[in-house]
């Protein structure tokens, strides 16, 4: 049994974040709705075709559209102030756009018929913790992707879209600003790599290092920004959960402040261990000649002046 356990342990935290919300006055109805959402829209999705062909990129499929699934939720459902709301649902709908589509053209191109190299180096973890049953693990990592859509992600547009004042405070345009530059730095880093792809292609070269640009100043710029993207969120969130205050159980309100907080750690955690920098880097200091080299000069995730190497 304790064998057995150990594959449904990156469920935990999720579902307890899902309990949170399911707990709420306020969100028990539009967090159930969501839940319920992302759960379906998985399980066609991802879990479908993971279990048909035995690879996990499906993901990047399933999660970005869950995005666009909540967003679209919560302007419908939510009680707060409807441009707030609006605002919020439609920062998110092009979050979940950007990746999403993009997505969907690399499932056109047949990308997705190949395991995206983060995913294979999930099935070293798996090996290390000694999950033999690969397919099980699979399913597993999907479902706690729809159940972050469900639980911890969705609380910053939840407490946001909730608010029913009518002034904005200066936290909401801080941290929109910030989600605005976040949102460019993240699709300029993605265009740059996609022109020094095509590029060396172009000249016949292959494993080059892009370091150009944004990547010059950390090893990967898009992840950070997409980090920024959340705590943008999580800081237009903090007048709308003081708000919630008087509406909320003490206790309550407590853990949603402490859920807002975990947003921003579990994205830094997948950006940079689970599914991001590391995995990535895993293959390319083996695949690129002078990848070792750039770690020593360029910062990994936040960026900063280049070092000598």
């Amino acid at each position: 049994m304790a064998n057995l356990m150990k594959y449904f342990r990156p469920l935990y935290p999720f579902l307890l974040g899902w309990a949170l919300i399911l707990s709420t006055s306020t969100f028990s109805d539009i967090g159930l709705i969501n839940g319920l959402g992302q759960l379906v829209l998985f399980a066609f999705v991802v879990c479908l075709p993971i279990w048909r062909t035995g690879r996990m990129s499906y993901v990047d499929i399933g999660w970005p559209w869950g995005l666009v699934l909540l967003g679209m939720l919560s302007y419908w459902l939510s009680d707060g102030y409807w441009l707030r709301s609006l605002v919020a649902s439609a920062v998110l709908v092009l979050i979940g756009l950007r990746m999403g589509l993009g997505a969907l053209k690399m499932w056109r191109m047949g990308l997705l018929q190949k395991e995206f190299p983060r995913y294979q180096y999930q099935r070293r973890r798996w090996e290390k913790d000694g999950k033999t049953n690969v397919a099980l693990a699979l399913q597993v990592d999907a479902v706690s992707q729809g159940l972050a859509n469900a639980s911890f992600l969705a609380l910053p547009i939840f407490v946001i879209a909730s608010n029913n004042s009518p002034t904005f405070s200066v936290f909401e345009m801080v941290g929109l600003g910030i989600w605005l530059l976040a949102f460019v730095m993240e699709t300029v880093a993605d265009q740059q790599k996609l022109s020094f792809l095509q590029k060396m292609k172009r000249e016949g070269k292959q494993r080059q290092v892009c370091d150009v640009g944004l990547w010059r100043y950390c090893r990967h710029p898009n992840y950070f920004a997409e980090w920024m993207v959340w705590n943008a969120l999580v800081i237009a969130a903090i007048p709308s959960w003081l708000a919630l205050q008087s509406t909320e159980d003490s206790l309550l309100w407590m853990l949603l402040g402490v859920g807002l907080l975990f947003t921003s750690r579990m994205m830094y955690s997948t950006l940079v261990y689970a599914t991001g920098a590391v995995p990535s880097e895993y293959y390319s200091v083996q695949k690129r000649p002078g990848y070792t080299e750039y770690q020593q000069r360029t910062n990994r995730f936040f960026p900063g002046p280049r070092r000598e190497s």
